[in-house]
């Protein structure tokens, strides 16, 4: 066999360096396709003077109510040494062992006569009501980003797979942030699940971009409540902000009031502190339970995430019995340590005297009786 001359395997290199190169071309943009998609769809044309006609919008996009007792932030624009500290304050930011996870019961079963709730991790759950289910904020892919291999990455495995959730009435959403909306966990559900989506207003053209169909999706501004069967759900405020690109608030934000026909739940979504949840308690309230956002927080945006120490006193003014914490424990969204807000929130909560229930990803908390704490965080932080 003759040896190949020197420019021969020069121009082999060369071709196989290109064929190389387009290849790595062709994967990026393989895995950058659903990236457009992923980004959503504005308030649809025929939808738009329902928009406008909105207290909440103005100027072109929504607004917070005026609040007197918001804590102070810039949220959000990020400031240098908030960037400095997210390249470089890492330490203890994801836990070091591995969180331990509970594969709920699946198979066909009626919905709990009293109010259970199971907690997925990050804000996903299924809050189980006299015999109804809803569904909170699902998102099972493993980033909470619009590109797959790109962004935070999940901290734990999923508890059980999204296809093995039983029926469930409603799916809600408490704004379009990437960990609480999520593009493949609704593409997903279209063919899982047969329930409505109720979605603040404007979210609607996220959903319809992605394949929902009209007869699905239920958008509603604050104060407004949508009856399915027994089940009865209002959207209510929340002091946050929304937005999937480089525009900010063209879709509305809010927290969800969950009823049966004598027993509620209420579920934060993503909030600062703010006199919302006096009123809500007010007019709302009691609830047996409430899903409180307690993690990823900070002073450069204490406007629009609280602290475990807000959670409580939200909590306390929203006259709810059993406190839930959600928005921990999945995704490194936040500049603390990962045990951290769990931990402050024994402390405040102790110190309230309000009840607390701390379950690990996929367990099952029945509200009348709740599981004592056991501190299993404590062994994986």
């Amino acid at each position: 066999m003759s040896e190949a001359q020197p420019g021969t395997t020069h121009r082999r290199g060369r071709l196989l360096a290109l064929a190389a190169l387009a290849a790595g071309a062709g994967a990026a943009a393989w895995s950058l396709r659903d990236l457009p998609a992923a980004f959503g769809r504005r308030p649809d044309a025929a939808r738009e003077a329902r928009v406008r006609n909105s207290p909440q919008y103005r100027d072109g996009v929504f607004h917070n109510a005026p609040s007197t007792v918001a804590r102070a932030g810039s949220a959000p624009d990020i400031d240098r040494d908030t960037v400095r500290r997210m390249l470089f304050q890492r330490e203890g930011r994801v836990p070091a062992n591995p969180v331990p996870t509970v594969r709920p019961a699946t198979g066909p079963r009626p919905a709990a006569e009293g109010v259970e709730i199971t907690w997925y991790g990050h804000a996903s759950a299924l809050v189980e009501i006299e015999g109804t289910r809803v569904l909170l904020d699902p998102v099972w892919s493993d980033r909470c980003s619009p590109a797959a291999h790109v962004g935070p990455k999940r901290l734990h495995p999923v508890p059980v797979e999204l296809e093995e959730l039983p029926q469930v009435d409603a799916v809600l959403i408490s704004h379009d942030h990437y960990d609480h909306l999520d593009m493949a966990t609704v593409r997903r559900l279209v063919r899982s699940q047969s329930a409505p989506f109720a979605v603040p207003l404007g979210i609607g053209g996220h959903l319809r971009r992605w394949g929902v169909p009209e007869h699905r999706i239920i958008e509603l501004d604050w104060d407004e409540t949508c009856t399915l069967g027994e089940l009865v759900v209002t959207l209510t405020s929340a002091h946050h902000f929304s937005g999937r690109g480089l525009t900010r608030n063209t879709t509305l934000w809010g927290s969800w009031v969950i009823a049966g026909p004598t027993r509620k739940v209420f579920y934060t979504g993503d909030s600062g502190y703010f006199e919302g949840y006096a009123r809500i308690g007010e007019q709302h309230g009691p609830f047996d339970a409430a899903l409180v956002q307690i993690g990823a927080y900070d002073t450069a945006w204490a406007d629009i995430h609280m602290t475990p120490e807000d959670a409580v006193l939200a909590h306390r003014e929203l006259d709810a019995g059993l406190l839930v914490p959600v928005h921990w424990c999945t995704f490194n969204l936040g500049l603390h340590p990962w045990a951290e807000p769990i931990e402050r929130l024994l402390v405040e909560a102790k110190a309230q005297a309000v009840p607390l229930a701390v379950p690990r990803p996929g367990e099952r908390v029945d509200v009348d009786n709740p599981p004592e704490l056991d501190g299993w965080w404590e062994t994986v932080g």
